[in-house]
């Protein structure tokens, strides 16, 4: 497999619930890529909020900002002809389409890691949906804050009923499609 030139670099945002599977499916994706040597760069929600984003609070407007300061930092990526991982719950589709917007709608790839709320609560990895249900996190996305689903994602990955294996090997196929063209 050949590195990608800089004009195949996109962005693939994978979208969903807490507890759907986005960081899980993002850290494989990045690991296939990287072991046949392609420029990959993994952006995950969690991790920019400990750093990037350690200012912002989850309110509709911390949260767009977040999302906003992601696509900026996508966008500078890929002009340097990486491509991007984006794991981000972006519980919104306006959001979701100002990522599209800063980006370029040709290099942005929306994935949506469909998983329905009572699965996700049931694995409740992070203990978020104990606490949110509590009232101890509000504004909490699935609980008190809406998810809106995507209309026409390029790709689904459904984890209530696929294994992270089929789902990871779904995405790869997607994603080399998409960096061929």
């Amino acid at each position: 497999m050949s590195t990608p030139s800089p004009l195949s670099a996109r962005l693939f945002w994978l979208t969903g619930l807490s507890g759907a599977g986005k960081s899980t499916l993002a850290l494989a994706l990045q690991h296939q890529l990287r072991e046949a040597q392609w420029p990959v760069v993994l952006l995950d929600g969690d991790r920019l909020r400990q750093g990037l984003c350690a200012d912002l609070d989850f309110s509709p407007q911390g949260r767009r900002e977040n999302l906003r300061r992601a696509a900026e930092l996508s966008r500078l990526l890929l002009e340097q002809g990486q491509l991007v991982i984006a794991a981000f719950i972006s519980p919104l589709r306006s959001d979701r389409a100002m990522v599209r917007n800063i980006v370029g709608a040709q290099q942005f790839v929306e994935v949506f890691v469909r998983c329905p709320l009572a699965v996700c609560q049931a694995r409740d990895v992070k203990g978020l949906y104990k606490k949110a249900n509590s009232g101890q996190i509000p504004q909490f996305t699935g609980i008190s804050a809406p998810y809106e689903a995507p209309e026409a994602p390029s790709l689904t990955l459904d984890t209530e009923t696929a294994s992270v294996q089929a789902c990871s090997t779904a995405l790869l196929d997607h994603v080399l499609q998409g960096v061929r063209r």
